[in-house]
């Protein structure tokens, strides 16, 4: 359960610090993905991206 929650967090990390760099690719504009903005914060929930990097992702590991 840590070894989950600990690579779960990394993963948070990484995506979180190469969220720019991704939106430039149009990860996180997709038609779904959410942003809110509050206080002058923004909080980009990324739905429908998560969901075609997460079927991309299957896809490679199944060829390997």
């Amino acid at each position: 359960m840590i070894r989950w929650l600990l690579t779960t967090f990394i993963a948070v990390a990484i995506l979180s610090s190469a969220a720019p760099w991704l939106r430039k690719l149009g990860i996180g504009r997709l038609p779904g993905d959410v942003t809110l903005r509050l206080f002058g914060r923004e909080y980009p929930l990324p739905f429908m991206s998560t969901l075609v990097l997460s079927m991309l992702l299957s896809l490679l590991v199944r060829m390997l």
